[in-house]
């Protein structure tokens, strides 16, 4: 967990590079330079504050960051698809699905955000790079996941609407296209996910309606019926376990 944090935040906590720490490396060491000393704290003691504020602006970025850029998108589409699929309306409800998509994506996402975190954030904070260098180091993994799981028709269109030249290979790609069409991508796997979700509880919809139909039964609600079975179907096949390891499977 605190590895997905500070790797997630690496770039907004690059705005808070200890200037403390940089202006006592700068202090000078002259006892007649005082006003110079005191005037340097002075000016340290009043960005500190602002700093601290855009940081909290920009901590709202964090869910913006884990929708658009890692597999949290698929999880939980696929997750409501599934609740719908057996009709059991708000049970499990969203919060239990949040969290679930959220720890899943962290186990996935856990190997990316651990090299985010030894090759720019960690060589970062001890002084060996640059914030600059980190930044570039930092989207390395995270590019190379997203460029793993985009279709190229989807990277094509967005390459066409901001009439960049084509580019020569994948590094080249910008991020700002590259963000988007991974999202669409991630939006049609899911879609196609719960249209292959649907399909066996809707052949029960469909067999049960029609025995109530020969039966005359016609004031019984199929759904009154179809549920029950739809939920013993899907817990003797333990459609838990194989959900989610189908979508671990298909999102590394």
């Amino acid at each position: 967990m605190k590895i997905f944090l500070v790797s997630t935040l690496f770039l907004l906590v690059l705005l808070l590079t200890p200037i403390s720490h940089q202006a006592q490396n700068k202090l000078p060491t002259n006892p007649e330079k005082s006003e110079q000393t005191w005037d340097m704290d002075k000016t340290v003691g009043t960005s500190s504050p602002l700093q601290i504020i855009i940081l909290l602006t920009l901590l709202s970025f964090i869910p913006a960051i884990l929708v658009s850029m890692t597999c949290f998108t698929r999880l939980i589409i696929v997750f409501h698809f599934l609740r719908q699929a057996l009709g059991t309306q708000e049970t499990p409800n969203n919060q239990v699905l949040i969290g679930l998509s959220l720890f899943i994506t962290l186990f996935v996402m856990s190997p990316t955000f651990t090299q985010i975190y030894n090759e720019a954030y960690k060589p970062m904070s001890e002084g060996e790079i640059t914030q600059t260098e980190a930044i570039e180091k930092g989207l390395i993994p995270l590019r190379a996941y997203m460029m793993k799981h985009t279709r190229e028709k989807d990277l094509a269109l967005f390459l066409s609407l901001s009439k960049a030249p084509r580019p020569a290979t994948e590094n080249d790609v910008p991020t700002t296209a590259l963000i988007p069409a991974y999202m669409i991508s991630e939006l049609k796997t899911a879609f196609q996910i719960g249209f292959i979700l649907f399909l066996p509880f809707l052949v029960i919809d469909l067999a049960v309606s029609s025995v109530l139909l020969s039966m005359g039964m016609m004031q019984l609600p199929p759904v009154v019926i179809s549920m029950p079975l739809k939920i013993l179907l899907f817990v003797m096949v333990d459609g838990w376990y194989l959900i989610v390891s189908s979508l671990v499977k298909s999102v590394t």
